[in-house]
């Protein structure tokens, strides 16, 4: 089976507390149970995992190029200025791996500051504004890459 790590970034593990109306009413704890049960559907072997610390983020990218875990990452607030992120990221996809940035609202909707990722340039696609279903959509997307 295919493995798949679904990475978080900063407060995403406040999910259902910090700006439901932006960010929805359920929790991590919903995502990550989701998460698994798409990627079940898919034949995807799903590890979601949420930090708020830059460095572990970049481990775990760093994993999956060891482990050829191809990834779902939400990089949250590291998004828009996490060179170390970004470079990690890179390795991803140089190594042959797929990664899909994901954000639950649409960042270009939103405080003019958001409007740019440092992720998206070497990222294999971007999915962002379906709340949970943008994770959905980039394990279909992942799914249909390897068929």
């Amino acid at each position: 089976m295919t493995r798949v790590l679904v990475l978080n970034g900063p407060n995403l593990g406040r999910l259902g507390v910090r700006e439901p109306e932006i960010y929805g009413a359920d929790t991590l704890d919903d995502l990550v149970a989701a998460a698994g049960g798409w990627g079940s559907e898919l034949g995807l072997d799903v590890d979601a995992r949420q930090t708020d610390d830059e460095s572990q983020i970049v481990s775990w990218l760093h994993e999956a190029v060891d482990t050829r875990s191809h990834v779902v990452l939400n990089p949250a607030a590291f998004t828009h200025y996490s060179y170390a992120l970004r470079d990690a990221a890179a390795q991803v996809t140089t190594s042959g791996l797929l990664l899909v940035e994901v954000h639950l609202s649409n960042p270009h909707t939103r405080e003019s500051f958001r409007h740019y990722s440092v992720v998206s340039g070497v990222a294999t696609g971007t999915i962002a504004g379906f709340g949970f279903g943008s994770y959905r959509l980039a394990l279909d997307a992942i799914a249909a890459r390897l068929a």
